[in-house]
């Protein structure tokens, strides 16, 4: 059965998340376990026709204020934390070893998400018993097996019948055990704080912030081969590549994953059609809007061959075998990302065995996070940066007001230059790149950079419209745009030159937006 041959082992099941604890307890009764349990789980249980013994009967004690106190009790933490040396006190104060514990909390993090929660119902959420208990019997691992995960259940199920849990699988589960009551500790210290009244705490930034991130990938190396890495994600999260499936190639390098991130979230700000996004070191190389995924692919890769070589490509579509036909024939590919692939796509990714190719499905990327950066002794913390402008938002500050055919590139544009690197410019026509230009100190460098990009990969420049991620702090990029053959410019407009640089637009009958928003990208 267990250790415990010599009595009757006993159990402890409470559980706020019920998937799995009913098959759960059906093993432990067949192996001979006596099942204390409270509340709904025990109501859960006696439904399913299994026997279970409440703790108010085990304890002697009734459950008071409305369920608030129940577990908290000499005979339930006595039982958690007896060792053997215990024996003694434990026989004289008739306190039963408990040997298995399930339990999981309440569901504070659910209940706080609902946007008509309420103080008191978060309050009320936060469980003070269930926590008690799961680190008592984690600390008293040596003797008690302590489940907090529903996927833990088969495993202990096996060992039991096999005859008992060994140290090692016990150990394993004590460590899961605290890195659970630390997250829920953590949920709650950061809702609490995020409502204290401090100038210096905004609302969506707490006092104190206690993120926890589960390791799901070990890598062989990070940036750089003397560098050690590992992916590591966001506990409950079910979007962008945590969530993704990568269906065949080679594992994911850290920079992979860190182009891929960038891909994904860019190409899923396309929604109006199909779109493709190509990456290489966390920039956009290439992208386009078009009738058809190959059509994109082929304009996006159009605007960079020599960066494409080795990037990343996000679709926001399913890829079809056409398409990844295309692909394998005009260029070497780390990575190839979307929604799904048809059968006849992955027949055809599967004579290059090496290609990563990740489906994501339809989670979206768009969900407001935080974004953290270290720094020595400390970290940044900001929102993500999620916002973009509409037409709507924008202003038009030149003589010369953009024409229809000039808003629709100006803001696909803008959509792009928001993904590149600082300081950033994009020339774009017709919903594709043309020329991108990032991470210069110098704004006109930038400039500068993407109409060369755009002349070495043969496009023209006449006619298309340019965007900046930041305002332009001197006229020179505008007489460099003029000169590279634009009409139209976006940008966040806010410089002390203001009045000089629209000036040189009116000189050049460049028509030029201000959306009053930056997007630094650094």
């Amino acid at each position: 059965m267990n250790e415990a041959t010599s009595r009757t082992p006993y159990a402890l099941l409470s559980v706020s998340d019920k998937a799995g604890i009913v098959d759960f307890a059906r093993g432990l009764e067949a192996l001979g376990y006596r099942l204390l349990s409270t509340g709904g789980t025990a109501r859960a249980l006696r439904e399913a026709g299994i026997t279970v013994h409440s703790v108010s009967d085990h304890t002697g004690f009734p459950e008071i204020m409305d369920g608030r106190v129940k577990t908290l009790h000499p005979k339930i933490h006595g039982g958690l934390l007896g060792r053997a040396e215990d024996a003694a006190v434990m026989e004289a104060q008739q306190i039963a070893p408990i040997d298995v514990v399930a339990v999981n909390l309440y569901p504070f993090e659910a209940v706080t998400s609902r946007e008509d929660c309420t103080l008191p119902d978060a309050i009320e959420n936060i469980d003070i018993g269930g926590p008690a208990m799961v680190r008592a019997a984690a600390k008293n691992h040596a003797r008690v097996t302590i489940v907090t995960n529903p996927q833990d259940y088969d495993d202990v199920l096996t060992a039991l019948q096999q005859g008992q849990v060994d140290q090692a699988l016990r150990f394993r589960l004590a460590a899961a055990a605290y890195a659970h009551t630390a997250r829920y500790d953590g949920l709650i210290a950061d809702y609490l704080s995020r409502r204290l009244e401090d100038a210096d705490a905004p609302d969506e930034l707490p006092l104190v912030y206690t993120p926890q991130f589960q390791r799901r990938q070990t890598m062989r190396y990070g940036e750089n081969p003397h560098q050690q890495a590992a992916f590591y994600t966001e506990a409950g999260t079910s979007t962008g590549l945590a969530a993704a499936e990568q269906l065949q190639g080679k594992e994911l390098s850290y920079n992979n994953i860190a182009d891929a991130d960038a891909a994904l979230e860019c190409v899923n700000q396309f929604t109006e059609g199909p779109a493709c996004v190509i990456v290489k070191h966390a920039n956009p190389c290439g992208a386009a809007v078009a009738d058809s995924l190959l059509a994109a692919y082929d304009h996006a890769h159009a605007t960079d061959p020599v960066s494409a070589f080795g990037g990343i490509i996000a679709f926001n579509q399913p890829v079809h075998s056409e398409l990844a036909d295309e692909i394998l024939a005009r260029q070497f590919v780390e990575v190839v990302i979307a929604p799904a692939f048809d059968s006849a796509a992955c027949a055809s990714f599967a004579a290059k065995p090496n290609v990563r190719l990740l489906a994501t499905g339809d989670v979206a990327t768009t969900e407001q996070r935080l974004n953290l950066h270290r720094v020595a002794g400390g970290l940044l913390i900001q929102q993500h940066d999620a916002a973009c402008v509409d037409r709507a938002d924008c202003r038009s500050v030149s003589a010369r007001a953009p024409e229809e055919k000039e808003w629709q590139d100006l803001m696909f544009a803008w959509r792009m230059v928001r993904m590149v690197k600082s300081n950033a410019i994009v020339y774009a026509s017709d919903r594709r790149t043309l020329g991108v230009g990032a991470g210069q100190m110098s704004r006109v460098d930038s400039s500068r950079i993407a109409a060369w990009k755009a002349k070495e990969a043969g496009l023209a420049l006449n006619g298309s419209c340019m965007a900046s991620d930041a305002f332009f702090p001197f006229r020179d990029s505008i007489d460099a745009a003029a000169e590279a053959g634009i009409k139209a410019i976006i940008q966040p407009g806010g410089s002390m030159r203001d009045d000089e640089v629209i000036a040189a637009a009116d000189e050049h009958g460049i028509a030029m937006v201000f959306t009053g928003m930056r997007h630094f990208r650094h």
